[in-house]
């Protein structure tokens, strides 16, 4: 009873005492102050004036990256443009519709028995001055071919949604994952 009865003592103080106003909306950093300023020694061509973007964004390209290993690109086919633009790690590029995007990318998953990801980072991303959403991920994919054969590699990969937060770009890269050492 001793304790209830100190509980609600320490909650009634701590309510009174406060002067801080009640928030009822997560604070928002200014643009201003949350971006970086670089003096860099570069022409940076396209922007680096960047703030923390919606997670919302991030989440919409991890559930992508998740029916990829599912073996369901139609899934959320959704979350794509009406128009894609790909640049992938073994140097091509795809620029087409979504649904043959989706095709193409379907095809080259179904080559394997099995596919899983592991995400090491992600951020979602807003160039202030471009006014453009991004998200980059880096992970590691592991591949299963159908004869049993197990490739790594690590993944970074950044992603552009458009403004109705649809993927229409996105550039990958890679490096095969070292064999653990024995």
């Amino acid at each position: 009873m001793k304790r209830i009865f100190f509980t609600a003592t320490v909650a009634i103080l701590a309510s009174c005492n406060s002067n801080q106003p009640v928030q009822t909306e997560t604070a928002k950093p200014a643009i201003d102050s949350a971006v970086l300023s670089i003096n860099s020694p570069y022409n940076v061509s396209y922007s680096s004036k960047f703030v923390i973007g919606s997670s919302k964004n991030a989440e919409t390209i991890l559930t992508l990256w998740k029916d990829y290993d599912n073996g369901n690109l139609s899934a959320h086919k959704e979350s794509f443009a009406d128009s894609i633009e790909l640049y992938l790690a073994d140097g091509s590029k795809l620029h087409s519709s979504r649904d043959s995007i989706i095709a193409i990318i379907q095809k080259h998953r179904n080559m394997f028995s099995a596919v899983s990801d592991r995400v090491d980072a992600v951020t979602s991303l807003k160039s202030t001055d471009k006014n453009q959403d991004w998200v980059l991920v880096w992970g590691m994919e592991t591949d299963i071919d159908k004869k049993g054969k197990v490739d790594s590699v690590n993944l970074m990969e950044t992603w552009r949604l458009n403004k109705d937060g649809k993927a229409d770009l996105v550039y990958q890269f890679n490096q095969v994952a070292a064999t653990p050492k024995k």
